[in-house]
């Protein structure tokens, strides 16, 4: 610059103006290291133009956009249109949802799962959300819905509030990426405690004496023997081998993975010794699975207590109830029963009730320590149908050291 050349303006912009949405857009000038909201308002007709306080383009978008918000949301302005509103993404999601579910890219039963957050009939977001424009909501708006839901129901666990967290981020993650929204703004999640997974003690965690799953099989061959009625059925060795089999295979005990199980989706492997099992549609989608030597044992058992219903449809475990909703509550009710015998229902020490789910995650604790240590964590979770983390937060965080890793920590070194 030369003596000559004018001095720039102060009021003179500095750079370009950046439009953020119809009636939004922010600039600099030269007079300020601010950037400035330019707003048009709906009511007036006229810009109004507010400073962000923020030097940051990015952070200067958010404060703009809340200007904007509390313009629009003022006494008097115009009806939002139905395809700007948060309903309208929130149904579009569920429509997206049904659909990737009927070609198999997620869990077929997930749109559900997103409408029963979304259409709750005593906290559902829709209920407080429906009409918003989308591109008015803001952690603060947010923040006051979720308060809404605590006093709604003040027996929420964080699990469930977590869940329509994330429901109401994917309609807003739909909105942004249909442009109608630039950016979403924090959803804060609700902190939770991570409790262990329930699971039976067995040695080496206690002592011989104490070990809880083995109590359990010696009782379910008991009453198996004694023939031990349970309302309109008896309890057989049946339920015995679907202890072992749960213990040894990881699969959940739900109708779409335990109770689904037809001998089409079981193989026998060699080397190791295992079964391969074909979990069509489990709570984490399709996956192949292999078991424990001991599950070869319990499957080779299910046609000779079956002979007639061992074909390739035919159910692995109480085949003789079609309604697998039947067979599940027939199951739970005899394992009840087992556990009263136990006197293992409650567990006082560490305050949880027992139930089949307990051997699944016994299962997982089994293969963490009696492993020694030496199990891949990442081939155990895409065994289970789980994730590293869940396994890491949930069970392995919550288990005693083994011999073997204490004398790792005791250990001075070599020399």
């Amino acid at each position: 610059m030369t003596n000559s050349d004018p001095k720039p303006s102060r009021s003179a912009l500095k750079g370009a103006i950046i439009k953020i949405s119809r009636g939004l857009a922010i600039y600099q000038i030269n007079a300020s290291p601010y950037w400035f909201a330019r707003i048009r308002d709906p009511i007036s007709k006229r810009n109004v133009v507010r400073s962000t306080k923020e030097t940051s383009r990015l952070e200067a978008r958010k404060v703009a956009e809340e200007l904007f918000i509390s313009i629009l949301q003022r006494k008097g302005s115009p009806k939002v249109p139905r395809e700007e509103t948060f309903g309208y993404f929130a149904e579009e999601l569920v429509k997206a949802e049904k659909r990737r579910g009927e070609i198999g890219e997620i869990n077929k039963k997930l749109w559900a799962n997103t409408e029963f957050y979304l259409e709750h009939r005593v906290w559902g977001i829709l209920e407080k959300m429906d009409k918003v424009a989308v591109k008015s909501i803001t952690t603060v708006e947010y923040n006051d819905y979720m308060d809404w839901v605590r006093k709604k129901d003040q027996t929420l666990k964080p699990a469930t509030l977590n869940h329509i967290t994330s429901t109401f981020s994917k309609v807003m993650k739909l909105a942004r990426d249909r442009g109608a929204i630039v950016t979403v703004p924090d959803l804060p999640r609700t902190r939770k405690k991570d409790n262990p997974r329930p699971f039976f003690r067995f040695y080496p965690l206690v002592p011989k004496e104490e070990d809880e799953y083995k109590l359990l099989l010696e009782k379910a061959q008991e009453l198996a023997a004694e023939g031990r009625r349970v309302r309109e059925t008896v309890i057989t060795d049946e339920l015995y081998d679907l202890i072992l089999f749960l213990t040894h295979s990881f699969v959940r005990p739900i109708e779409s993975e335990l109770y689904d199980l037809k001998h089409k989706h079981v193989s026998i492997a060699s080397e190791p010794r295992s079964l391969t099992l074909t979990i069509a549609d489990g709570k984490t989608g399709y996956r192949v699975s292999s078991t424990m030597p001991a599950a070869v044992s319990v499957y080779q058992r299910i046609a000779p207590r079956y002979p007639d219903l061992s074909g390739p449809e035919d159910y692995l475990f109480f085949p003789q109830y079609r309604n697998r909703s039947s067979a599940k509550r027939i199951i739970q009710r005899q394992f009840n029963e087992l556990l009263k015998a136990c006197d293992l229902k409650q567990n006082p020490v560490f305050e949880y009730s027992h139930s089949l789910y307990s051997l699944r995650h016994t299962a997982i604790c089994m293969r963490l320590t009696l492993s020694k240590g030496k199990v891949n964590i990442y081939t155990l979770a895409k065994n289970a149908g789980t994730s590293v983390n869940q396994i890491e937060r949930f069970y392995a965080r919550h288990l005693p050291l083994s011999a073997e890793l204490i004398k790792n920590l005791q250990s001075f070194g070599e020399g």
